[in-house]
């Protein structure tokens, strides 16, 4: 596992008592560079959508038990908030709460001369996703091949 896994894991175990007292949902923990910066970011939800209080309510505990903790060995910026609109599908219980929702798939390479791809999810598993397409046909992608799907979203 490499640093960047252990400490998301680590973040994930001391966050979910937490949000979990709140009533919130853990969305997801990541650990990554941005120009020479690094970042520790929580994603939270609750139904109804999280409010600025409840990130620094979340914040203010896990910042408390991260300094006591101190297993982070880099500087590093922590964020909570909200997954946002655009809210990519990571987990199982992301897809299982988005069957039935129209989602935007992006692919690492051209897949029928084309890189993206929306349609209504239909079924996944382990390895594969499946979408129907607005012609009603079914397609199927490897999640390997995936660079990103989340919920669509029209303005």
């Amino acid at each position: 596992m490499s640093k960047r896994e252990v400490y998301e894991q680590k973040t994930e175990e001391i966050l979910q008592p937490i949000v979990e007292e709140h009533g919130f949902e853990l969305v997801d923990v990541e650990y990554v560079k941005e120009g020479s910066n690094w970042y520790l970011r929580a994603y939270i939800d609750k139904p109804g959508g999280i409010t600025v209080n409840d990130c620094e309510t979340v914040s203010r505990k896990l910042s408390d038990i991260l300094d006591e903790k101190d297993y982070i060995d880099d500087a590093y910026i922590l964020e909570v908030s909200s997954p946002g609109l655009g809210r990519p599908l990571k987990k199982e219980k992301d897809f299982k709460r988005s069957l039935g929702e129209e989602v935007e798939i992006r692919t690492y390479r051209m897949i029928e001369k084309q890189k993206e791809f929306t349609g209504i999810l239909r079924a996944y598993d382990e390895t594969t996703v499946t979408i129907e397409m607005e012609n009603g046909t079914e397609k199927t992608f490897e999640k390997s091949n995936i660079a990103l799907i989340r919920l669509a979203f029209d303005f």
